[in-house]
């Protein structure tokens, strides 16, 4: 038996980002779009009607974009790739099926520099050594800085000036935050060196639950500080992040160093 169920809303239009979970008050009204939501439970199949507030000469001045995310439960989910379908090249009476190879996101990730981490598994003494080497800016934000993200370090990064940047190193427990420590502020430095080690202790037994989170920031002392980029290091992480914890592993008492991109 194919079970689907089907949902009609009208919910006002408001301005924010993916991120947003829109239950605030709506400060501007930017119009209502009118949709129903249908899902086969057979097919896996996701099914979303507009109803209203696109009419067709509306619909051939746009264009159907598409991102597809690496969810993340820890922090901001990460773009993977991305699909723009100008709707004027589409014959839209006939249902029609597609394959579009993704490209990478015009959102700015990226472009948030390279981090060289070393990492250390002693297995008779259940610690794992963090090794924070050093931090380089690969390519500086001449343009397409992330919506939302515009903010003092951004702006330094495209003018080629320098930062104050520290690191941050969480050990997390499935979703708990066990300990954290974090490196000296470097003044006044695009491509800072830190080789600062923190050992942490991590039973064998949790290794699977056990994510280590590396966040490099921008000491602000006038505001909040900025995060100028994230990396995570488990089992269960991205394939360059898993690569280095297996390679941990396999190579015990050894400093396993290697260089990772730092996300949103």
């Amino acid at each position: 038996m194919n079970k689907r169920f089907v949902l009609s809303n009208v919910l006002q239009l408001s301005p924010g980002s993916e991120d947003d979970d829109h239950e605030g008050p709506i400060s501007e009204k930017l119009g209502r779009i009118q949709f129903s939501l249908g899902y086969s439970f057979q097919d896996t199949t996701l099914t979303v009607k507009i109803l209203k507030g696109f009419p067709y000469e509306k619909v051939r001045e746009r264009a159907l974009y598409l991102q597809v995310l690496d969810y993340d439960r820890f922090s901001r989910n990460d773009p993977i790739g991305e699909v723009s379908i100008p709707l004027n090249k589409v014959e839209l009476g006939q249902l029609k099926t597609f394959w579009k190879d993704l490209k990478p996101c015009s959102d700015g990730s990226g472009r948030r520099g390279d981090l060289l981490v070393s990492l250390c598994y002693n297995p008779t003494a259940n610690i794992i050594t963090v090794n924070i080497i050093k931090h380089e800016i690969s390519k500086p934000w001449t343009s397409g800085a992330p919506q939302g993200l515009i903010c003092i370090t951004h702006f330094l990064f495209s003018l080629g000036l320098a930062i104050d940047p520290y690191v941050k190193v969480w050990l997390m427990h499935k979703d708990k935050r066990v300990e954290k420590k974090k490196t000296v502020t470097i003044k006044r430095c695009l491509n800072p060196i830190f080789n600062e080690s923190f050992p942490f202790d991590v039973p064998a037994h949790v290794l699977r639950e056990t994510t280590i989170i590396i966040t490099v920031m921008d000491k602000d002392r006038l505001s909040r500080n900025d995060v100028i980029g994230k990396i995570y290091l488990s089992w269960k992480s991205g394939p360059a992040e898993v690569k280095h914890w297996k390679d941990m592993l396999s190579r015990p008492r050894t400093n396993v160093a290697q260089w990772h991109a730092l996300k949103a």
